[in-house]
């Protein structure tokens, strides 16, 4: 067979971003078809490809032995699949009307244009990093890339002193003062909102307060870093807010992420108000036939409220590559949207939320009913039952289920997937409350703890 012809008529497909995402769609676009159909080039500015960025906190923290362990695919396994992987690589401008993409090495410098049939966006998103003076010194650290958690685990190797500054009450924020704790730091917490985890309702967050102190974790609420100080060797020696200084031999900033998105806007692809790109259902960026785009760096639809958000997981961003991947090989899937389903621990305590929290029913003009109940992991009488707090919110009048939070001992944080599932399927809390769910005293209370607050709910309903 001529080989020139071969490659003459085969289509390409170009993928910005070897992570989740792009090597997803890379994986099932090339399940779909073979090599001597469609050629796949996959640029990635990093070392790694196909990581759990949501497990570095535990590789920080020691629960998980090798930053290996996080890999799920090598780049050296993506090649053996028939994927023109290259590392080290960051694309620097794509050229819409040409169909091709400018790529700079960063170990030579040198700079290519490679064409395109297809293209796939799975750029993911960047840590917000305060506008502040000190930001940059030695020894701050974002945690976003297996890179990012490298380089903090050889900052701690180098670092004297046992002070750590942890800027942020997310889940990044949360997770990686625990496992500075695990690494015998002192750890505090400067947190701008009235509680840690603001995907919560403040009381719900405060409950995750408590137990972070518990931990022995000092807590700064309502409180801004204003500036980060340094010593004479330009070390990181302290953080400042408005009202206090405190000392720091390192500081981890976990204040958010937005999506990586400038390589987009400068070609002219639409954004939503949140900064991500638009999608269709098919995760094809609107207007655009042969441009895909999945993972942290789109927005996508809450199911819930009707509207846009920029939700940054894994899960979703897996989801969004097999589906980019199938479309782009010939066949058909969609991706409809989200319930906002989320949860995380610190040490024992899970914490988990799905669905809009008080302010987010506000905002988008939603009249609702909220619930409190305290209930049980087990049978009351079982060996190991522990508390769990349920928060419930319901439409008003019509009962639809709007959202859920749960904070609570182990077999707590699970239990927001039967939220989820109601939520996507849109029902009521009075529906919900007729739910068959499993029950035995070692795993549940008679009356399951999302049940009981259903029950709730939907009294509190009907009273309206």
């Amino acid at each position: 067979m001529d080989m020139s012809r071969v490659r003459d008529v085969r289509e390409r497909l170009v993928v910005i971003g070897g992570d989740a995402a792009g090597m997803s769609a890379a994986s099932q676009a090339r399940r779909m078809k073979g090599p001597d159909e469609l050629e796949i080039v996959a640029f990635e500015r990093g070392h790694f490809t196909s990581y759990s960025a949501c497990g570095i906190p535990y590789w920080v923290g020691g629960d998980v032995e090798e930053r290996d362990h996080l890999i799920a695919r090598t780049p050296q396994e993506h090649r053996d699949r028939g994927i023109d992987l290259r590392l080290r690589t960051e694309v620097t401008g794509i050229d819409v009307d040409r169909q091709r993409v400018r790529a700079r090495d960063l170990d030579s410098g040198d700079e290519s244009w490679t064409s395109y049939d297809k293209l796939v966006i799975a750029t993911g998103a960047r840590p917000i990093r305060p506008d502040m003076p000190g930001v940059d010194a030695d020894g701050v650290h974002g945690v976003q890339t297996l890179d990012d958690g490298q380089a903090l685990i050889d900052s701690l190797a180098r670092t004297r002193g046992r002070r750590a500054v942890v800027v942020g009450a997310g889940y990044i924020g949360v997770e990686m003062a625990e496992a500075l704790i695990k690494r015998g730091y002192e750890v505090t917490v400067v947190n701008r909102g009235r509680e840690p985890m603001s995907t919560l309702d403040p009381d719900m967050g405060r409950l995750v307060h408590r137990a972070m102190e518990g931990l022995g974790i000092t807590m700064v609420n309502d409180a801004e870093v204003t500036k980060v100080l340094t010593g004479e060797d330009g070390r990181v020696r302290a953080v400042v807010t408005e009202d206090a200084e405190y000392p720091a031999d390192v500081v981890v900033l976990g204040v958010g992420v937005r999506p990586e998105t400038a390589l987009a806007k400068a070609a002219g692809l639409p954004l939503g108000g949140h900064g991500g790109l638009l999608t269709d259902l098919g995760m094809r960026v609107r207007g655009h036939e042969n441009i895909w785009a999945g993972g942290d760096c789109v927005e996508v639809l809450d199911l819930v409220s009707g509207q846009e958000r920029h939700i940054p997981l894994g899960t979703h961003a897996n989801k969004h590559g097999q589906i980019i991947g199938m479309n782009v090989g010939g066949g058909y899937a969609t991706f409809p949207g989200v319930v906002g389903t989320a949860v995380s621990k610190v040490c024992d305590l899970e914490i988990a939320r799905t669905g809009l929290r008080e302010k987010d029913a506000r905002r988008v003009g939603l009249r609702f009913e909220s619930v409190t109940i305290e209930s049980t992991s087990r049978a009351g009488y079982y060996p190991g039952a522990s508390p769990m707090t349920v928060k419930m919110l319901a439409e008003r009048r019509t009962g639809r289920l709007l959202g859920v939070q749960i904070v609570g001992r182990e077999g707590a944080g699970k239990r927001v997937d039967i939220a989820a599932v109601a939520l996507t399927a849109g029902m009521t809390v009075e529906r919900m409350t007729a739910l068959d769910l499993g029950y035995a005293p070692p795993f549940s209370p008679v009356w399951d703890p999302v049940l009981v607050a259903a029950r709730k709910a939907a009294a509190k309903v009907r009273a309206t």
